[in-house]
């Protein structure tokens, strides 16, 4: 028997204390919560950060207090006048039914959408990106922006199109995407030259560390296109290791918390951002609780930035 589309195991608490709603009664213009906690393993892998959108909100519990408070990352409270925030829990993975897996994610991000939600995704490893941006390439025109140490532009891995380093190249298949930008690769990933080449060549902006290093975050933001809506696609291995040593493969070289908050407000000053994905927290891996806190702290600020983006 297929599990339910939204699992038992939702949030307890939910993230920074919010109310829960099913999907179907997200109100208009709303911040929406949902976990997702794998879409695609590999047959050799496991659904590796499966714990993670519970140990986010976990993390969120002692902030949940100061969301009047002022937030310096955002200028201004994490909500503005009239922003709401609700927590849909998780969707159900079965690891059984990897389609199945995808079509519960479309389909919840369409009945988000379709309701003027802006969905924020914890996840979960990066395939489950896959089926959330086809929802919103169907809408209409977006710009992705991927935070990433890897840009996932591979065909397939032992014969999977769907996993976790495909992502992009999936993306960039979607008739709605018009424009990737991909923000801090470094170091020897997964990508082959191919890989690379092939996504250079289908228009893919790679703004890899060492451009950041030495420009700032100027050439990453001025890659977004002015008004069309972005969709963030951030997985946390994009941070440096020393910020969040919670993932599979600690690279050194990569993005400081600073860098960010300065990336995504440069964005937000350019586009409306309409959904934010945050992937690949492995809490087994976390030191100290020092990612969990990170990563929820990266979640408040997908949460205000999306607050203002639906405001817009």
């Amino acid at each position: 028997m297929s599990p339910d589309p939204i699992s038992s195991r939702a949030a307890d608490p939910r993230f920074l204390g919010c109310e829960h709603s099913a999907p179907e009664a997200v109100p208009h213009g709303a911040v929406a919560v949902i976990g997702i906690p794998a879409a695609t393993p590999y047959a050799s892998g496991r659904a590796h950060s499966e714990t993670a959108p519970a140990a986010i909100r976990s993390a969120s519990a002692t902030q949940a207090n100061k969301l009047t408070h002022y937030d310096f990352d955002l200028g201004g409270p994490l909500l503005p006048d009239g922003g709401r925030l609700f927590d849909c829990g998780d969707l159900a993975f079965d690891a059984g039914d990897l389609p199945g897996n995808r079509a519960r994610i479309a389909a919840a991000y369409r009945m988000l959408l379709a309701r003027g939600a802006a969905p924020l995704l914890l996840g979960g490893d990066d395939s489950v990106q896959i089926p959330a941006l086809a929802a919103f390439a169907e809408r209409g025109e977006i710009t992705i922006l991927q935070v990433d140490a890897h840009i996932d532009w591979r065909e397939e891995v032992e014969g999977e199109r769907f996993g976790l380093s495909s992502t992009m190249r999936r993306a960039s298949e979607l008739d709605g995407v018009r424009t990737i930008v991909q923000v801090g690769a470094r170091g020897t990933g997964s990508a082959r030259p191919s890989d690379v080449a092939e996504a250079r060549a289908a228009g893919a902006q790679l703004i890899d560390m060492s451009i950041l290093r030495a420009r700032g975050m100027a050439p990453a933001i001025e890659a977004v296109p002015p008004g069309r809506p972005v969709v963030v696609c951030f997985d946390v291995d994009g941070f440096d290791p020393s910020v969040v040593p919670a993932v599979l493969g600690r690279t050194p070289g990569g993005l400081t918390y600073g860098d960010v908050v300065t990336l995504l407000n440069g964005v937000a000053g350019r586009a409306p951002i309409i959904g934010f994905n945050i992937v690949e927290f492995v809490p087994e891996a976390d030191i100290d609780g020092l990612g969990a806190r990170t990563v929820c702290r990266l979640a408040m600020l997908g949460a205000g930035l999306l607050a203002r983006g639906a405001a817009c």
